[in-house]
């Protein structure tokens, strides 16, 4: 939608910079079906002030009329657009218009679908107790963490979303260490940003314990790897226990707890060497 957003903002500024003045976003959906019927300056100046007109009382009769149709078709007569090219261009518009529109259906479709396989899967309950979850977020741990019975421990879900510390060593070389990488590109992507969201958060104990690995020196980005691991590790015992989010007790206790920095060797190629933090 990003990509389709810009292409058409691009195209517009060489078809019709000055359609911007009448309409500050040529992406909402009246945008969309104007540049549709009419795809840049010389389109509008055809139409004319009559059939614009039509189209704005057809999409928003309440909104937009005679008014709004005399400024676009006047601005489009005065218009700087070069007309270089302006046919494959305002083909393109178009093109680039329908396909924004048949995505935003199709990405509400697809969010309803989810919100209602969250409803009534029970095992979804509790990681939506959890505050700094939003239902993205929470969709995600459940479709890409799946089943959790099949990990015996916190670590084993922390190395599948591949949040665990990888430290190369090959004789007596030995790298820095940083996160393997090696899972769930999704898991990773939604803790970031709920991580993001948390720490802005006054009340929220995941942003408390970023900030108190912050105060005692360790590194932002750090510190937000380390809190992504919590939330994962909290997102598992959820998931295990059906137990709802309490940040006084249970789960979060974890949480409110000062890191413990363990290593555990991991089943890896002999080159490898994986260290947990925090799990």
């Amino acid at each position: 939608m990003a990509r389709y957003k810009n292409e058409i903002q691009s195209l517009l500024s060489v078809l019709f910079p000055e359609f911007t003045q009448v309409k500050a976003s040529p992406c909402r959906a009246t945008a969309l079906a104007l540049l549709k019927l009419s795809p840049g300056a010389q389109a509008f100046t055809a139409a004319g002030v009559e059939t614009i007109a039509n189209k704005l009382h057809e999409l928003a009769p309440r909104n937009y009329g005679m008014k709004t149709a005399q400024q676009l078709v006047t601005l489009a007569q005065q218009s700087t657009s070069s007309g270089l090219a302006s046919s494959a261009r305002s083909t393109s518009l178009k093109l680039l218009c329908d396909q924004l529109e048949h995505t935003q259906v199709n990405l509400a479709q697809l969010e309803g679908e989810i919100d209602t396989l969250l409803a009534s899967d029970k095992e979804a309950k509790g990681l939506q107790s959890v505050p700094e979850f939003g239902d993205k977020t929470v969709a995600v741990l459940r479709a890409e963490l799946g089943d959790v019975k099949r990990f015996h421990r916190a670590d084993q879900v922390v190395a599948y979303a591949g949040l665990d510390i990888e430290v190369k060593e090959s004789g007596k070389w030995k790298g820095q260490a940083k996160l393997s990488k090696r899972g769930s590109g999704r898991l990773r992507r939604i803790l970031y940003m709920a991580v993001v969201r948390c720490i802005r958060l006054k009340d929220s104990a995941f942003g408390a314990y970023y900030h108190r690995l912050v105060a005692r020196g360790m590194k932002g980005r750090e510190a937000m790897m380390a809190v992504m691991r919590k939330m994962l590790t909290v997102a598992y015992r959820l998931l295990r226990t059906e137990e709802m989010y309490d940040p006084t007790k249970g789960c979060a206790g974890a949480v409110l707890q000062p890191p413990a920095v363990e290593a555990q060797h991991l089943h890896t190629p002999s080159s490898a060497k994986l260290v947990v933090i925090g799990a």
